[in-house]
């Protein structure tokens, strides 16, 4: 397990809010030098803390006006093939293998409800071993 210290942990709640923050930045923020984040990022990055950079994107505005988290539940023999064929289809977002309610997560997004609604019935219920679907259509995504 890295070891991350108090400064570690501050440098990656600023990236976290904004990935695009200057170390410069995040120098005068801590009162530490450029050179001090930059070489922490850095061994943040090689111990694998930071696995990416992302943007955050707002669906709407791409003419996305519905997201939906599904939980799916499947025959276990058929669990890692239905994570596969649900994520290849262009509308989802992210899959997660989980625990809880559903046996597996993830994000769609469609222009409307009729979309997701003809995705649902000729894609995911067509999945092998497809037992439940339980599709939450997000209202308003807060943070």
């Amino acid at each position: 397990m890295p070891k991350i210290d108090e400064i570690d942990k501050k440098i990656l709640d600023i990236l976290m809010s904004n990935s695009r923050t200057p170390f410069t930045d995040i120098a005068l923020r801590l009162n530490v030098s450029e050179g001090t984040v930059r070489k922490r990022v850095k061994r943040l990055e090689d111990q694998g803390v930071i696995r990416e950079y992302t943007i955050d994107i707002d669906p709407s505005k791409l003419g996305y006006r519905s997201v939906t988290l599904l939980g799916l539940d499947t025959e276990p023999e058929h669990y890692l093939d239905a994570i596969n064929s649900l994520d290849a289809l262009e509308q989802v977002r992210w899959v997660a293998k989980s625990t809880g309610d559903h046996m597996i997560m993830a994000e769609i997004w469609t222009e409307d409800d009729e979309e997701l609604g003809r995705l649902i019935d000729e894609n995911i219920c067509t999945i092998n071993g497809v037992k439940r679907i339980c599709p939450a259509i997000i209202l308003k995504k807060m943070r």
